[in-house]
């Protein structure tokens, strides 16, 4: 995977890596782990600058996020409670659950939206219950660059750094990608196998 994704950035530059940051967010599977370090590696020989880079991949990670807010803006809180009412094994949610969750959300949201964005995987969950939960857009966005513009400036510099080697980032960094994604799953189906609807 690797070497295609580093033919099209050589070929498509930073708007292929906007795109390709874009599509990480989008569908998680495709990891920021191997794009960005790929495109700081890029860098190393001129062939594109370290800050554009950076740029780029903030660029279409945001823009990701941005289609999951969306998303959880056009479902809502009211219509997450109806939905839960008649089939909240399947989200794993009580409409008392929700309730607390936006009560969660309301005290810790902005500190969530921000870290998360560090996280594998939770970068993409938790723009959605940022936007079920109506947080404002002028919080959300600056909340979710800042966090983007850490993970994505860290990981694109230490592909500059070790340049060839950059495959070494993806070699630490994929098991701890797929231990958070393997827990997250296995989570959900212990909340499915125990879900309670007198819950409600």
């Amino acid at each position: 995977m690797a070497d295609w994704i580093r033919s099209l950035m050589e070929n498509g530059g930073c708007l292929t890596i906007a795109l390709l940051m874009f599509l990480e967010n989008v569908f998680p599977p495709i990891p920021s782990e191997v794009i960005t370090p790929l495109a700081g590696s890029l860098a190393t020989d001129g062939q594109l600058g370290i800050v554009a880079v950076i740029a780029a991949g903030s660029a279409g990670s945001v823009a990701g996020a941005l289609l999951w807010f969306a998303i959880g803006k056009m479902t809502g809180d009211k219509r997450l409670k109806a939905w839960s009412a008649k089939h909240g094994r399947w989200v794993t949610l009580s409409p008392e659950d929700i309730r607390k969750a936006e009560n969660w959300f309301e005290k810790h949201g902005t500190k969530a939206v921000f870290l998360a964005r560090l996280v594998p995987t939770l970068r993409t969950l938790l723009a959605i219950p940022a936007g079920i939960f109506a947080m404002p857009l002028l919080k959300f966005i600056p909340l979710t660059f800042a966090g983007t513009l850490l993970w994505e400036g860290a990981l694109a510099f230490a592909g500059y750094q070790l340049g060839d080697n950059y495959q070494q980032i993806e070699h630490y960094l994929n098991p701890i990608t797929t231990g958070i994604f393997v827990i997250l799953v296995l989570y959900y189906l212990y909340r499915v196998i125990t879900f309670r609807s007198d819950k409600a």
